[in-house]
């Protein structure tokens, strides 16, 4: 590389780190930072320019220069670690009473809902429950909550379903985690359509 070129590009890196910028409002300081921080190095054009033609600036498209250390960093990732831990402990769960006992499940960790007569099995693993409660009445709670009424006898929770197929009779197999396979009826097939925001080659299904 020629001598001239090296001068120049020595000459454009004293401009970005040392010298004051000659634009008009930016504050960037001349003296050294600590050894930890992050600075942000940014063009002029990320900058105010006065207007020949107006008095007033032009909206930056970044105006913030602010030094970020790694401290900051570093307790910024430990804040997310601590809501992603606050979020799951937060998931929506289902409360009940059981053997004198008034448990708490979560939401997700429950497959199905199956009628049993005058009572209600929550499929859960490893072991289900059975409460005193029709289906209907959990199938309008549960609703908000991702689960679709499928069966007249049974609810899925909808993130539990791995995979559906369809049938001669117009009825459909679907299968949840886990291996158990439930038949989805005519009457409920187009409650089928909750299991995705996005269908592809499928325009059929429920149709």
């Amino acid at each position: 590389m020629s001598g001239p070129k090296i001068q120049d590009q020595k000459a454009i890196a004293h401009e970005m780190f040392v010298q004051q910028p000659a634009y008009a409002n930016a504050n960037v300081s001349a003296s050294p930072l600590p050894a930890d921080t992050i600075c942000s190095i940014k063009s002029r054009r990320d900058y105010p320019l006065e207007s020949k033609t107006e008095d007033r600036f032009y909206e930056p498209a970044d105006a913030s220069l602010l030094p970020v250390t790694r401290g900051d960093a570093a307790n910024l990732i430990h804040a997310l670690q601590q809501l992603e831990v606050i979020a799951k402990r937060q998931g929506p769960r289902i409360a009940f009473k059981a053997k004198g006992r008034i448990l708490f499940v979560d939401l997700a960790e429950i497959v199905a809902v199956q009628a049993e007569g005058n009572y209600v099995s929550l499929r859960h693993r490893p072991h289900p429950y059975l409460l005193r409660e029709s289906l209907s009445s959990m199938a309008e709670k549960l609703k908000p909550y991702g689960f679709i009424r499928i069966h007249r006898s049974v609810v899925v929770n909808i993130s539990a379903v791995e995979e559906i197929q369809s049938l001669p009779t117009g009825e459909y197999r679907l299968r949840v985690k886990g291996g158990k396979e439930y038949l989805v009826t005519r009457t409920y097939k187009d409650n089928l359509r909750d299991l995705a925001q996005l269908w592809v080659g499928s325009e059929r299904l429920g149709g």
